[in-house]
């Protein structure tokens, strides 16, 4: 049966509470979503993909661009003072960027851009918001206006039946991770069995999916190489000089041209026929918990050509009793000519990948859809981090 994917604009309304935010309006820190307009100098914030509160703030002045994207909160201090200007307080700060970006309080919020970067909130508003989000609290900041509605779609993730006795993945020992590589998650698989469900907290997922650029393709190359007995110095996606030594040793190998671009259409075709690899296919998924790397994989995209757009989906509600899960979606940069559900029907997820998901799958789970990668921001201690381009 045909899911219809159903895209209702919640306005913002006289149901928002400006600044009284009660613990009743806070109860799934999980789902909360911070949503910064910098075209109206507001911040909302939603629960479970409902308004639940709103603030005037101050962004970026020029020259000092808050920047657009997809982020969450990686550090939090009631007290913290700027390394970037002269010590200056930031109370009740919630960082979302290790390069500076922060919400924070300030004894100047004048509703039009005066920040240095971050995002400034009135005193008595940063308080309350520091006690409504806990760490990984998602935060969006749009050029204009957004705000999540409900999505139904064949691509996104159910809790499984719990019939048969199914199991999820919780945070035991896992092996594959190479500990030397900053930035490069692999795929990791059990050292030891999972613990049955009602041993397993509800941690969210973090999931991004984008095109395969340059870096997945380094990743490919590294693990061929090594797989060949070359030393790359670590699968993590990075032109380090080890790696670099390794493809030159190859190309000598086979006598490829040593001068020119490092990787090229003749050198890769080379590499797989000496593995036996085949070539991957256009897409690729990321998936983070608790800003840890869990696995990343290659997955088909169809019309790998057309734009992808940046969009950010959650799951507000799970239940894994009744296998079922509530999703909301936000647009940041539509994909020209093409509908969100237009987008997630050429994405295709490996069943035995989305098995994995589902079984994980928690309340607040969110997924990133985006032209734009791994972006330089998302490093060890965040979750995916995208930033629009200006």
């Amino acid at each position: 049966m045909t899911v219809r994917t159903v895209l209702r604009a919640f306005s913002i309304s006289a149901c928002l509470v400006p600044f009284a935010v009660t613990p009743a309006l806070a109860a799934n820190p999980a789902t909360i979503q911070i949503v910064v307009s910098k075209q109206t100098q507001s911040l909302t914030v939603y629960e479970d993909g409902k308004a639940v509160a709103q603030s005037r703030v101050s962004t970026g002045k020029e020259g000092h661009d808050t920047p657009s994207g997809i982020f969450s909160v990686i550090q939090k201090a009631k007290y913290h003072e700027s390394n970037l200007y002269s010590n200056a307080p930031m109370p009740w700060m919630q960082r979302l960027t290790w390069s500076g970006i922060a919400l924070h309080e300030s004894s100047s919020v004048p509703n039009f851009p005066a920040s240095h970067g971050c995002v400034r909130l009135p005193s008595e508003f940063a308080r309350k918001l520091y006690g409504m989000t806990t760490m990984g609290a998602q935060v969006i900041i749009t050029d204009g206006v957004v705000a999540p509605a409900p999505i139904g779609h064949p691509m996104l993730f159910f809790p499984p039946s719990q019939k048969g006795g199914e199991q999820r993945l919780s945070d035991v020992q896992l092996r594959g991770i190479d500990t030397t590589s900053r930035d490069g998650p692999v795929e990791v698989a059990l050292a030891e069995p999972a613990p049955s469900r009602a041993d397993t907290p509800d941690v969210a997922l973090r999931i991004l999916i984008t095109l395969r650029g340059d870096r997945e393709v380094m990743h490919d190359v590294q693990e061929q190489l090594t797989g060949l007995g070359f030393e790359t110095g670590g699968v993590d996606g990075q032109a380090g000089s080890l790696t670099r030594q390794a493809i030159l040793g190859f190309k000598r190998w086979k006598g490829l041209p040593l001068r020119g671009p490092l990787i090229t259409p003749a050198f890769l075709a080379q590499l797989q026929a000496t593995t036996g690899a085949e070539p991957q296919p256009d897409g690729q998924i990321y998936i983070r918990r608790n800003f840890a790397p869990l696995t990343e994989r290659a997955i088909r995209i169809d019309e790998p050509k057309r734009p992808l757009g940046t969009h950010v989906i959650e799951a507000t509600k799970v239940s894994h009793a009744s296998a079922d899960a509530t999703w909301n979606a936000m647009t940041l940069e539509p994909a020209a000519g093409q509908t969100l559900a237009a987008v997630m029907d050429r994405i295709h997820i490996p069943d035995d990948l989305r098995r994995d998901i589902e079984q994980q799958l928690a309340a607040g789970t969110s997924i990133t859809i985006t032209d734009h990668g791994l972006g330089e921001e998302t490093a060890d201690g965040t979750d995916f981090i995208t930033v629009l381009p200006k």
